[in-house]
């Protein structure tokens, strides 16, 4: 009798251990959007009244990272690192100078997301798709909906140094501060 009440004792706290892992793992898990391109981003944050984003990132060098790959300086650091072809057909490069990498081309013809928009706002905020649409946005700059229950990302500058860091060919000091400040895209104060 004794040794049953062992086993049984040992199977409770075995499924309760279990139980504990899985419902950990599944606290741990991010909210994940799909991307859906910089032509739905575009429709709210072009005007200047919300903070022109869309400015912003038409005029910074991740709006141009696709272009840039197409330059001679780009088939020089990719012959230089043994890349052959054209850089903007190289998976080393376009996993940082495409939002769209891993994509099918079924999924960017869905999403309407092009190779030309280079990084684009979901490089850096995640897939829009669970966050876009206009009261999702309300929600989350009332603070009523929070941004990881959306799959919203605020980028840090863990993010940032998955692509600018030393693998890069041309890789130069990353000084968080000073380059996200030339990116900077705030949404102004609510009017009262």
């Amino acid at each position: 009798m004794r040794k049953m009440t062992r086993i049984l004792i040992a199977a409770a706290l075995g499924t309760f251990v279990l139980t504990m892992m899985v419902s950990a793992q599944e606290t741990e898990k991010k909210v994940q959007g799909t991307r859906i391109g910089v032509k739905k981003c575009k429709m709210c944050h072009s005007k200047a009244k919300t903070g022109a984003q869309y400015k912003v990132w038409a005029s910074s060098a991740h709006a141009k990272a696709y272009e840039t790959l197409a330059t001679p300086k780009a088939a020089e650091f990719a012959k230089a690192r043994g890349i052959e072809g054209s850089p903007q057909k190289s998976d080393k490069c376009l996993k940082c100078h495409i939002t769209a990498f891993g994509m099918t081309e079924k999924e960017m013809s869905k999403s309407k997301i092009t190779l030309e928009e280079g990084v684009s706002c979901e490089s850096c905020h995640g897939g829009g798709s669970l966050y876009y649409k206009k009261k999702t946005m309300s929600g989350l700059y009332k603070g009523t909906i929070k941004p990881e229950d959306v799959g919203l990302v605020m980028p840090n500058k863990d993010l940032c140094v998955t692509c600018h860091n030393e693998e890069s060919p041309s890789y130069k000091e990353f000084d968080f501060d000073t380059f996200f400040a030339k990116i900077a895209h705030p949404i102004p104060e609510a009017k009262k």
